[in-house]
């Protein structure tokens, strides 16, 4: 069944919610629906098409803790572009792994400052070395996101509904314009 997207008051993006729970929102009065899908639900006397894209109708406050990016896989590719940091070349998800830079065996921590994305080649070539060592050259020092996202969304780009792009504020680009190898 379809998942709806709940902003904030603000239209900020909150969370995704199951179709059950975004009816019980709607029915409780705490939202507006700005997008639908075709589809509908049928109670006894009533059809509702299922919510798309609500927006609570009262501001909810968001911890800080959540106001910080998530150290990730994804986040990780996202900062560096989708570019292996070695060769950078532009690769689809599927075709990146990411590196330490210092490995492990070698003292290096799981850090924003010491992971970067590289292809599977470049992190073949690399292996358990520094990129001193393996005579390869960073395209940049690794560190902490800049961007800040109010909240993270995980969900796959490529599975994310049509009517939930206007709503959706992208700090990367679409898998579809991300050329393959």
């Amino acid at each position: 069944m379809e998942l709806t997207l709940l902003l904030n008051a603000t239209y900020e993006p909150l969370r995704v919610l199951n179709w059950q729970k975004a009816i019980t929102l709607l029915w409780q009065g705490k939202v507006e629906v700005l997008e639908v899908y075709d589809r509908e639900i049928h109670g006894v006397s009533i059809s509702i098409k299922l919510p798309a894209v609500m927006r609570l109708l009262k501001m909810v406050r968001i911890r800080e803790a959540h106001r910080s990016v998530k150290f990730s896989r994804i986040n990780i590719f996202t900062r560096d572009g989708y570019r292996c940091q070695y060769c950078k070349h532009k690769f689809r998800t599927e075709d990146l792994t990411f590196d330490h830079v210092i490995p492990i065996a070698k003292g290096g921590k799981k850090t924003w400052e010491n992971i970067v994305t590289a292809c599977w080649g470049c992190n073949n070539r690399k292996s358990g070395r520094t990129p001193e060592d393996a005579h390869m050259h960073l395209m940049r020092k690794p560190g902490k996101p800049k961007w800040n996202p109010v909240i993270t969304i995980t969900i796959g780009i490529r599975n994310t509904p049509e009517s939930w792009r206007d709503y959706l504020y992208w700090n990367m680009e679409l898998d579809s314009d991300i050329p393959g190898p």
